[in-house]
C-alpha cells in the first residue's frame, strides 16, 4: 500500500466485492472518513409491497455493514510500503435498531462511527438516511474483534 487512501479503496473493494450479500443488495462505499455505505432502492428490496418500503432487515444489513467498515478502518494500522494487509476477523454480538420511518427513497446512506474500541470488542453507533436527508433507522452493535 502506498497511502492510506489506498488502504480505503482496498477496503471498500473487499467489502463491495468479496461479501456476497453486500453484491445483493447493492451496496457501495461513499465515504471512508466518516465510514458511509450506499445503496439504491430496487424492487427486490421492497420489504411491504403495498407500502412499497424498504425491508427492515435490509435496514438492519446496513447498519451492520456499515459498522463493521468503521471497525475495519479504526483497526487499521497505517500501511507500510510492501506490506501484506491482514484484514481484522470482526463478529456481531449484539445489534439494535430503532427503525424511526418507513424506508421511502430513492437511495440510502448508512454511516457508522466507533464509540468505543477496546482489545476484544467494539461498540458502535450507526444511522441510515434517505436521498432527502430523512433518518430513516438509527442502531447500535457491539462486536467482537480479533
Amino acid at each position: 500500500m502506498k497511502t492510506r487512501a489506498d488502504f480505503h479503496a482496498l477496503v471498500g473493494k473487499v467489502l463491495r466485492e468479496q461479501v456476497p450479500f453486500n453484491r445483493v443488495l447493492g451496496l457501495e462505499v461513499e465515504s471512508a472518513d466518516p465510514p458511509k455505505v450506499r445503496f439504491e432502492m430496487r424492487p427486490e428490496l421492497i420489504g411491504n409491497p403495498l407500502r412499497g418500503v424498504l425491508h427492515g432487515g435490509v435496514i438492519s444489513a446496513a447498519l451492520d455493514v456499515v459498522a463493521g467498515y468503521a471497525i475495519m478502518l479504526a483497526l487499521a494500522a497505517d500501511p507500510k510500503p510492501g506490506e501484506k494487509i491482514k484484514f481484522p476477523d470482526i463478529g456481531t454480538i449484539d445489534l439494535r435498531v430503532d427503525y424511526l420511518r418507513p424506508g421511502r427513497g430513492k437511495h440510502f446512506v448508512a454511516s457508522g462511527r466507533v464509540v468505543r474500541l477496546g482489545n476484544r470488542i467494539a461498540v458502535t453507533h450507526m444511522e441510515l438516511e434517505n436521498d432527502s436527508g430523512e433518518l430513516i433507522a438509527t442502531g447500535a452493535a457491539a462486536y467482537v474483534v480479533g
